[in-house]
């Protein structure tokens, strides 16, 4: 390595042009793949999800999940490659959401499912309908929300332009997945029956629904040959207007316009859009797995502006678009990367004092910050919030190895070699030192890369990045800098004669003395050390633990879940009071629009997007606003409210941001109900609070059991009876008309108002057999009952979800709360899984934990590699506890809470720890080979090295001001990592600076020429 380290300075200093040339290179193929790459949020982590979907017409809950979801789930779970399964059964409906492993093909898992559905298919009910597969996730939110204001709102039109004119446009985009429409109501034919025409006719409902069930007559019945064309032969007697409606004959001369009336009308409302208080229709855009968010927003862009121009009586309004975030995050990053590179450089012109000697180091920067596009391209990575925080991270690295390859040329040349031979000489003597440095941040790196997560995932692209820039800034600051080096006089001392070096070398020479006085008492200073991280893990709970920062994302969500069974106009009234709570706010400036949607989801549910205004045009964070409406929602009654943003790293189906969610499982739904009522009751009395259950055994519904003997001697037939019921309560769908290309349901109802109570509902008659009218009353009995509208399961067993506020307590707090108040309160045979952002946190802390110990141990394999020895890289290892346990302290003193990002800044520390003791050891083992004695030694490395070593340190932690200091868009995810650099590296300093010379002083031993590698002459 000695004469490999020679060779490379040689042929550098010798061939500038060739080292400038290669380094160069490096920058133009960087810049070539940037124009390859393409930009997201965050990098490319989405989970293969699969929905199966089956419908069994009139069956309730607990019948879809006993028959139709157990088996289907059971199926899905021995398909390969299923890492989770989540099942809900409604009425008439079961839906299983199906996540599988990273890197599944989805199209041949969507096979695999749909083979497995088939295998239990011949098991299932013989009503089993649509039984289908698709590639699409229900739990996915709406990347881009857009309003859609007419200037006259006529239903009766508005609808059928909206899903025919409109939405097909958003379809066609690459990448969308669904275009969810609020508010939109279609167009029916409503056949509506007249009770009095019905007696004097004697004509029953279910006469008028057999004459609808011809209603759309159009049946081809082959094709005509003759010697000259082929003609197709079709018969078509379809009633396509009301009026033909009214002309069907029901028998003899009675028309359905003798007993009813048709008409084309609105369906009846299930949902209703606002905005800022007014009437409108929403539509949700919402992405396909592995779609890129900028790509699609820039598309629907263009549309909405084609849209604009073509109906100029509709306004689009865009609400809510993730890529405006992900654009302002974007270009808050790379300011901060911009600053950071500047900070870095003035403080190396700090030590230096010369512009010339500066722009060397300089130089590496652009090398290996645009070189490293490369790897990105290579690896297919993306320009995304993960990988520019790594570049802001790396500015701080990359210039390390310039200084101390520069500082060293700088260092021979005042000893009186000449230019070339200092900067041949100088690289030589420092080569192994970058080369060790150089692979004990990689060796610290790359274990990001293999976390098996979707956090692991996530950070991937974070860990290779830093690896590539260093290995690049490494090949610059042994190529380049001594090329420049041989060629720049750094020995001329005029300048250095001020009060600044006169500072400086008071500095070194009490550095000098209170390591001489370590070496000293090493035990001393190993025994205070010890106590001082046993005072931090003593108070390692007084730090509190999260997922992300609370993020400023321009927008948070309100919720109001009102009482079950209640209708759409009493959630109209509490979307009133909601928009009275928040509307002020768009007066004030810091809202820029209140978009709602009343009963999305479900009838008793408004949920409402607040689009803050831009960052720089507001003086308060989302944080403070979210806490003001919540005040006022506090005072809103007949509903529960909540107010909350989202993160993003909200993963999952039900995130919730700043929530707490989870599965209770268990064997019966009755008894996982009993606990969640103990399990709610117990969380309310702690610190949590909005706890909601998602299983209500409290929707009202009317149970009419049937007399199956009155029916059989009254010579009823159960399927008229069944239909009547279905006209008279809530309309029957019979058939759907072709009308100008598009299809129209039929429906048959009962005139408004005629059911009312329970008593109406027995008042029907219903004809027999043999031609009599029969009353329902003595055919049946009518009960009211509650039961709950939905079932889950999850893990294959039977599930009630559950969520709560946290409040003002962190994920990890609130998470240790409810795991003391959960391993209390639940009886046996109940557990709990965790779900969204709680299942995401835990999994985060059980990776990191598994990065810290494979750093450790990868680093110390490399260092034994490099030193040839067991006790060098001993001494290097052994203070990175006492360093991480620094960075802690810090935290806690200054009440920062360990977070994601922050962790990930605590795995940077290791590789610049162990770097700066790298610089402090191998330096002192090159002057034992020298036969100095192990105390002088390591004196005179400390002494030597403290100048690139502080450098390094100081151009590190300036560099991370920008990222504490850093506004705006995603800017707490940045100073969450800067913090953790900046407080880390001070304190952790300490340790690396006099705790390694009292341990290398315990641990090493004399070392010989054989011991040692041969890094010098």
């Amino acid at each position: 390595m000695d004469d490999f380290g020679k060779g490379i300075a040689s042929v550098a200093v010798r061939r500038p042009y060739l080292a400038a040339v290669l380094n160069l290179l490096l920058v133009i193929g960087g810049l070539a793949a940037l124009v390859a790459l393409e930009v997201r949020e965050m990098p490319n982590v989405d989970q293969p999800v699969l929905m199966l979907r089956a419908e069994l017409a009139g069956a309730s809950p607990e019948t879809v999940d006993a028959e139709l979801t157990a088996p289907l789930e059971s199926a899905t779970a021995r398909v390969s490659g299923v890492t989770n399964i989540e099942a809900a059964s409604e009425e008439g409906e079961t839906r299983i959401r199906v996540e599988f492993d990273t890197g599944v093909d989805i199209d041949a898992a969507a096979s695999d499912l749909r083979e497995a559905a088939s295998r239990v298919q011949r098991s299932l009910p013989d009503a089993v309908e649509q039984l289908t597969v698709t590639k699409s996730d229900p739990d996915a939110r709406a990347i881009i929300q857009i309003a859609v204001l007419p200037d006259q709102f006529d239903y009766l039109t508005l609808g059928d332009r909206i899903e025919n004119d409109i939405v097909p446009y958003f379809y066609a985009v690459p990448g969308v997945a669904s275009v969810d429409t609020y508010g939109v109501r279609g167009l029916q034919m409503r056949v509506v029956f007249d009770p009095l025409q019905l007696s004097r006719y004697n004509i029953q409902v279910s006469d008028i629904a057999d004459a609808l069930e011809d209603a759309s007559y159009d049946i081809p019945v082959g094709s005509y040959t003759s010697k000259v064309q082929q003609l197709l032969v079709r018969v078509d007697a379809s009633a396509v207007t009301a009026d033909m409606i009214e002309d069907i004959v029901i028998r003899d001369d009675i028309r359905i316009g003798n007993v009813a009336e048709a008409y084309f009308a609105p369906e009846d409302a299930s949902n209703f859009v606002r905005l800022n208080g007014e009437p409108a229709i929403g539509l949700g855009i919402v992405r396909q797995a592995n779609s890129n968010t900028m790509d699609i927003s820039n598309r629907v862009r263009d549309i909405v502006s084609r849209l604009e121009a073509q109906h100029e009586d509709l306004s689009f309004v865009t609400i809510s678009n993730k890529a405006v975030f992900i654009e302002s995050a974007t270009a808050e990053v790379l300011r901060t990367l911009g600053l950071t590179t500047l900070v870095v450089i003035l403080s190396i012109l700090l030590f230096f004092r010369k512009l010339q000697a500066t722009l060397v180091p300089a130089l590496v920067i652009p090398t290996a910050l645009i070189g490293s596009f490369t790897a990105f391209w290579l690896f297919g990575f993306s320009v995304n919030l993960i990988t520019l925080l790594a570049l802001v991270l790396a500015t701080g690295l990359i210039v390390d190895d310039a200084i101390v390859v520069l500082e060293n040329i700088q260092r021979r040349q005042v000893l009186g070699e000449d230019r070339q031979t200092a900067a041949i000489r100088g690289t030589k003597q420092v080569f192994f030192a970058v080369i060790a440095t150089t692979a004990v941040l990689v060796a610290v790196f790359i274990p990001i890369s293999f976390l098996p997560s979707a956090t692991g995932r996530l950070f991937r692209e974070f860990g290779v990045v830093l690896a590539a820039a260093v290995v690049l800034s490494s090949f610059a600051a042994l190529t380049l800098v001594p090329a420049l080096g041989a060629r720049m006089s750094l020995s001329d001392r005029t300048s250095r004669s001020g009060w600044l070096d006169r500072f400086g070398a008071r500095i070194v020479q009490a550095y000098v003395a209170m390591v001489r006085r370590v070496i000293a008492a090493p035990a001393l200073v190993v025994l205070l050390s010890l106590g001082f991280a046993g005072a931090v893990i003593y108070h390692l709970p007084l730090l509190n633990v999260e997922l992300t920062p609370a993020e400023d994302r321009g927008e948070f969500e309100t919720f109001a879940m009102g009482p079950d069974g209640v209708g759409v106009e009493y959630m109209q009234g509490q979307a009133d009071e909601v928009d009275a709570a928040i509307l002020p706010l768009l007066e004030q400036g810091d809202v820029r629009a209140l978009y709602s949607v009343v009963g999305q989801w479900d009838i008793n549910r408004v949920i409402s997007k607040v689009a803050l205004a831009p960052w720089d045009e507001r003086e308060r964070s989302q944080a403070e606003i979210i806490a003001e409406v919540k005040d006022h929602l506090a005072g809103i009654a007949g509903s529960r409210m909540r107010a909350r943003g989202r993160g993003s790293l909200d993963t999952g189906p039900g995130s919730s941001g700043s929530g707490l969610e989870f599965f209770l499982t268990g064997g019966n739904y009755a008894d996982i109900y009993n606990a969640s009522l103990l399990l709610s009751e117990a969380m309310e009395a702690g610190p949590f609070s909005n706890v909601d259950i998602s299983y209500n055994p409290t929707q009202p519904q009317l149970s009419i059991g049937i007399d199956r003997q009155s029916v059989a001697s009254l010579d009823v037939s159960l399927t008229e009876l069944s239909e009547t019921l279905k006209v008279m309560v809530g309309g029957a769908e019979l058939v759907d008309l072709n009308v100008d290309g598009r299809a129209v349901p039929v429906v048959l109802s009962a005139p408004t108002g005629l059911i009312q109570d329970v008593s109406d509902l027995r008042g029907i008659n219903i004809r027999s057999s043999t031609g009599n009218s029969v009353p329902l009353s003595g055919l049946t009995t009518v009960t009211q009952v509650g039961v709950a509208a939905e079932l889950n399961r999850t893990a294959q067993r039977r599930a009630i979800e559950m969520s709560a506020d946290i409040g003002d307590l962190t994920l990890g707090a609130g998470l240790s709360e409810f795991e003391a108040i959960a391993e209390t309160v639940l009886p046996s045979g109940i557990g709990y899984v965790l779900s969204g952002t709680a299942n995401t946190f835990q999994e985060t802390n059980r990776d990191l934990i598994m990065t810290y110990g494979f750093a450790i141990v990868i680093v110390f394999l490399v260092l034994v590699a490099q030193f040839e020895s067991l006790t060098s890289p001993l001494v290097v290892m052994a203070v990175i506890p006492f360093g991480l346990c620094a960075t802690l302290a810090a935290m806690i003193l200054s009440g920062a809470t360990l977070s994601l990002f922050s962790q990930i800044g605590l795995v940077l520390l290791i590789g610049l720890m162990a770097k700066n003791g790298v610089l402090l050891v191998e330096f002192a083992d090159q002057a034992q080979h020298e036969g100095q004695n192990r105390h002088d030694a390591i004196v005179n490395a400390a002494k030597t090295r403290l100048r690139p070593i502080s450098m390094t340190l100081i151009s590190t932690m300036i560099g991370s001001l920008p990222l504490i200091l850093s506004t705006g868009a995603g800017a707490e995810a940045r100073a969450a990592i800067g913090w953790a650099i900046f407080s880390g590296l001070g304190l952790s300093s300490l340790f690396a600076l006099f705790l390694t010379p009292a341990l290398y002083v315990l641990i090493t031993g004399t070392r010989t020429q054989e011991a040692l590698p041969q890094t010098s002459q």
